[in-house]
């Protein structure tokens, strides 16, 4: 190893301040971390020229106290009302409180609380304990015009949860977070829309203890953002975990959901299909707040089986081979893989550093074989499901790997090493971003016929400014195509330069014909690309359904889902407060 690989950064370690700009962008934990191994370290160094020295001064660790200078502009009489609906230690009018409630997780979130800009929060965050106390408080919205924000755990990238015109935030997780009812009988669970993750997993993989159950099941649903995500968030995002080729995406487990809304209670039956018209669980899902608060949803649960899960991972020659593999297998109708992830050249080169698999006798042997850096690929994943069915399909996986020439990796220890710390890779953000180097991703919907040409535009976008890493990885299939996930890393100085780089890869990925949001949702950051990418006729009927639910628009106005988006929302441009 070089001089330089032996580099080992100053890194922060907390437990960060209570309080703190930090603890507002921290992911996760305050006490948490996960730093950038030696390989990621090398790989930084060599990529933007940096010296070991230049790693030992943090440019800020934003340990600075939020000042409480921001007044609440919600009237007297109002904070009274919301106090007698739901108790006084149920409203906050802090600004600390009114921060973490508005800001979510996205890299221009911590962008400006680095730079302590805080803009469009609301004026009170109120928590209440029931559904009851949701139709009041919606009720006095309504007939007062008061703005309201849905808060579920605030894992949102997309600014879903800025509230532009400041009113309230509903915080859903601190009490609207447990179980309404559970039927082994008919296989699912109803929910409020609070519980987090973790919650939900822990009570349905316990639920002989915990629910009076035969079995033990699951949820299926493991987002990156798992630990700090909430089922409502899931639903009105129609997010994707990443074991979703197996399970599918939220919008494949939801039964039925129930919304207050400024016309009233708005809910779907549990029957598991129907054909009364038009699929009003599919027509909610999406809507991130726009149309109503949604207060619980019935899941469809899984058995849970981990002793039956197979792993893999295999090495493919180049890109071409692995994704025709990767088709084959999605289409050949034995079954599918649970979790399934290809990675490019370049992600897979960065993934031999993060896996000290780089330079290794393993890494000689893949060379004699003809598996080139910057050409090679990795396919990583595991199967799940009943014990014979779980078995075939990673024999199925192995037999159409091989014939596209894969190298099979021993003892599927990659995968395994990728299980252990997937839910923890954000903290490294947090690191990196010390030192000025930023981390991000967007991701987009592609067919199989799309793939290449779309990979190829948003990758030559990126890869057009100098001194940056784009990873990309196929994240999420099906037997017509599947997810692009890109994973960009550069050195950036600024808020202005952050977002030129954010909103072109935006317009490369509307121009190449992908779907603009797989998992994400919309929010208030590509609510401009919207209307250009699912038509006018379509945008209108959006606007026609918030006009029904939401005549007065109070449910998480500003520009979300692309309606009554201001001028510089229109114009594709950034705030004037973020020009520095």
């Amino acid at each position: 190893m070089t001089k330089k690989s032996k580099c080992i950064p100053a890194w922060y370690e907390g437990p960060t301040p209570s309080g703190t700009y930090r603890s507002l962008f921290k992911w996760g934990d305050l006490a948490g971390f996960k730093h950038p191994n030696s390989g990621l370290v090398k790989l930084l160094i060599d990529t933007f020229n940096l010296s070991c020295e230049e790693l030992m001064v943090p440019e800020s660790l934003a340990l600075e106290t939020v000042s409480e200078n921001t007044p609440s502009n919600l009237k007297e009489r109002h904070l009274k009302e919301l106090i007698r609906i739901c108790g006084k230690e149920n409203v906050r009018t802090d600004t600390f409180d009114r921060v973490a409630k508005s800001y979510g997780r996205g890299m221009i979130d911590a962008l400006r609380l680095r730079r302590h800009i805080i803009e469009n929060i609301p004026d009170a965050v109120v928590a209440p304990r029931n559904q009851a106390e949701i139709e009041e408080i919606i009720a006095h919205c309504e007939k007062n015009q008061i703005p309201v924000y849905i808060y579920g755990a605030g894992s949102t990238v997309t600014r879903g949860l800025e509230a532009v015109k400041g009113g309230i935030s509903l915080d859903m997780s601190k009490h609207m977070n447990q179980v309404v009812k559970f039927n082994e009988v008919d296989q699912n669970i109803t929910v409020q829309a609070g519980m987090t993750g973790p919650q939900l997993e822990d009570l349905l993989n316990n639920a002989p203890e915990k629910l009076n159950a035969k079995r033990r099941y699951t949820c299926g649903h493991f987002p990156q953002s798992f630990e700090y995500s909430s089922v409502g968030g899931w639903v009105v995002t129609r997010g994707a975990g990443q074991n979703s080729t197996y399970y599918g995406k939220i919008e494949d487990i939801v039964i039925a959901q129930e919304y207050v809304t400024p016309r009233g209670v708005f809910k779907t039956t549990e029957h598991p299909r129907s054909a009364n018209g038009p699929d009003f669980d599919q027509i909610m899902m999406g809507s991130e707040g726009v149309f109503g608060v949604l207060t619980t949803v019935t899941l469809r649960v899984f058995r849970w089986q981990p002793k039956n899960r197979k792993r893999f991972s295999y090495m493919f020659k180049n890109w071409n081979d692995s994704r025709e593999a990767c088709r084959e297998i999605m289409q050949s109708e034995f079954g599918f893989p649970s979790a399934f992830r290809l990675s490019d050249p370049e992600e897979t080169d960065v993934a031999m550093k993060l896996y000290h698999i780089e330079r290794t006798p393993a890494d000689s042997v893949l060379k004699i074989l003809g598996y080139r850096p910057m050409e090679k690929c990795l396919l990583l994943g595991h199967t799940d499901g009943e014990r014979a069915f779980s078995a075939n399909v990673d024999r199925k996986i192995r037999k159409i790997c091989l014939k596209y020439n894969a190298f099979e990796l021993s003892l599927a220890q990659v995968t395994k090493n990728w299980e252990k710390g997937r839910f923890r890779d954000p903290y490294m953000r947090e690191d990196l971003q010390d030192f000025g180097v930023l981390i991000d991703t967007l991701e987009c919907a592609v067919t199989w016929s799309q793939m290449e040409s779309v990979h190829r535009a948003v990758r030559g976008f990126i890869k057009n400014r100098t001194q940056t890493v784009c990873m990309t990885h196929l994240s999420h299939a099906y037997p017509q195509g599947g997810n692009l996930y890109f994973i960009f890393i550069a050195k950036i100085n600024t808020i202005k330069e952050y977002l030129d780089l954010q909103y072109g890869v935006l317009d490369v990925i509307q121009k190449s014909g992908a779907a603009l949001s797989h998992h994400h949702g919309v929010g208030k950051q590509s609510s401009p690309w919207l209307e250009e990418q699912i038509g006018t006729a379509q945008m209108d009927v959006i606007r026609a359904l918030k006009q029904h639910f939401d005549p007065h628009n109070i449910m998480n106005p500003g520009g979300t889902l692309g309606l009554d988006m201001n001028p510089d929302q229109k114009a594709k441009r950034w705030s004037k407060n973020l020009e520095d």
